[in-house]
């Protein structure tokens, strides 16, 4: 009865440790992730394409451009404030299409 008792002890904490593995490899991926998106350097906003600043106005009406970063792939991450106080933020490539909203 005993050897039945610590081999059941043994199995259920081997099989905790396996599930402890599994977590902290998810939680590495995602920090990885959230780096290689954060590869934009700011711009002053006199650099900021015409076609990007007149998507902004088109889709935004009354909207303020505060922040202005590129990338290498020539992308333009905006923080962008509404007339109703809120605020986001817009990836748009160099020709005002959206990338990311």
């Amino acid at each position: 009865m005993k050897k039945i008792f610590i081999t059941t002890v043994f199995a259920l904490g081997s099989l905790t440790a396996f599930a402890q593995e599994e977590q902290a490899t998810d939680a590495t991926e995602t920090a990885t992730e959230a780096v290689a998106q954060d590869a934009f350097a700011e711009v002053a906003l006199e650099e900021v394409p015409e076609a990007v600043t007149t998507m902004v106005e088109t889709n935004y009406p009354g909207a303020t451009i505060n922040k202005a970063s590129k990338n290498e792939a020539n992308q333009y991450k905006l923080e962008v404030s509404l007339e109703d106080g809120t605020s986001g933020a817009l990836i748009v490539d160099e020709e005002g299409n959206a990338v990311q909203q």
